[in-house]
Order: structure tokens, then sequence, then C-alpha cells
């Protein structure tokens, strides 16, 4: 992709990588360690260990991030726990210390496809994505990963872009009559949000890497403020 490109691992509990991690939350808090150490269990400790994290944004975040330059470009790769992102604001501050120190700073949201098998899954994902939006106060990519796993691929394009009164039909064949409202009220909600857009990822394809890529891009501002370059000819000899 012909950038520099930094993989920064935020998970206590990951254990093994196939690429190198630039920075890791593990050299500041392991999960077993704590868990060991103060008899949590793996939601009580995986919490601790972020809200440790917090508490050393201005000391061992600020200077890891000082290693980097200014048009590095870096990946926070997140715990999966929807908690982290919709009850506790540790991450929210996280977002906010990397603001004041000047990053350009969107949220990506993976929703594995294999689990867009029908509209009552696919609004859960919807509402577990739009909660960490509301939550972080950032632009938004919502993307649907692992696309290269799945057998039919018709059954997840059709929640790609989908009309809001295809979902709301779909989920009330699926409801009992007593959600009628509900259903009405959930489809508004994630419409208003624009929130029934997915982008595909399919990794055996580098045009819809590409592709992903570019509506970040676009979130973050990425390479505008680079300074267009021109090369000087010198004109050739008529001779």
């Amino acid at each position: 992709m012909q950038r520099s490109i930094h993989i920064v691992n935020l998970d206590p509990a990951a254990e093994n990588f196939d690429y190198p991690v630039a920075m890791d939350i593990r050299e500041l808090i392991n999960l077993d360690d704590v868990m060991e150490e103060l008899g949590l269990g793996p939601n009580g400790g995986l919490m601790y260990c972020m809200e440790h994290l917090e508490d050393n944004l201005d000391d061992w975040l600020t200077e890891e991030l000082d290693n980097f330059l200014d048009d590095d470009y870096l990946v926070f790769d997140c715990p999966g726990q929807i908690e982290l992102f919709s009850h506790v604001p540790v991450l929210r501050n996280f977002v906010e210390h990397l603001k004041r120190k000047n990053f350009n700073v969107c949220g990506v949201y993976l929703l594995d496809s294999q689990f867009m098998t029908d509209v009552t899954k696919f609004i859960s994902g919807c509402m577990a994505s739009l909660s960490a939006m509301i939550q972080l106060e950032l632009p938004h990519v919502n993307i649907l990963s692992k696309m290269d796993l799945v057998t039919n691929k018709k059954d997840v394009e059709d929640f790609l872009n989908p009309e809001p009164q295809f979902l709301l039909s779909e989920l009330n064949q699926r409801m009992a009559p007593q959600f009628a409202k509900l259903n009405k009220a959930l489809i508004e909600l994630v419409d208003g949000f624009s929130m029934v857009s997915f982008v595909p990822l399919d990794l055996r394809k580098e045009r819809s890497i590409q592709y992903v890529l570019a509506q970040i891009d676009n979130c973050i501002q990425y390479g505008e403020d680079a300074e267009v370059k021109i090369k000087d000819f010198d004109p050739e000899d008529d001779d």
C-alpha cells in the first residue's frame, strides 16, 4: 500500500501475532498476571487492564507515541468486548488523548460476515456498532469481514446497503406482531444514523482491500496535508 503502517495491540489477553506489533499493551500490563494476582475473572481482569492503560496515557502511551513520525499510519487493535465501547469511558478517553496529540482518528467496526444470516442478526450488529460510534464520537466505517469465507454471498449482499422498508418488512416477518412498533423504531434509529451501510472485505481481492482503505483514508483525511511533489525535467536537446 506504499505507506508506513504500524500495528498497536490494545488487547491484554492477546497471545500470538502473525505480524510485527509496534506497540503492545502487554508490555504495560498482562491479563493473565492480573487474573492470577488479583483473583479476577476474564471480564473483570480485562476491565482492570484497560483502566490501568487509562491511568498511564500520559506516561507509557505518550512515550510510545513519540517514537512515530507525523505521517505514520497506526492501526489500534482493540479488545472485542462490547462493554468497552458502550458502558465505560476508557476507550473514549484513549481516543481523546490521541486527538490531543494531533492524531486523525476514525473507528473501524468489523462485523463477521458469517454472522449476517438474517435481519435480526443484522440489526443486532448495527446496534452494537451504533453503540460504539456514539460512545467514541468518531467518524465511523463499518466493515463486513471474512467475505472470503462466505459460501452463499447472496445472503450477505442483501444486507450490504438495504432499504429501510426491506429491513422492516423482513423484521416484522420474523417477530411477533406485538413487536411491530419496536421494529419500526429500531429501523428508524439505524437509518437515522446511516448505519445501514457496510463495506465488504475480501482478503483475496486487492481491490476490496484498497476500497476499504480508501473509506478509512477519507475519514481521517489521510494524505491531505502532504505536499504535492513536482519533478522537474530538463528540456531535451534538439540535436
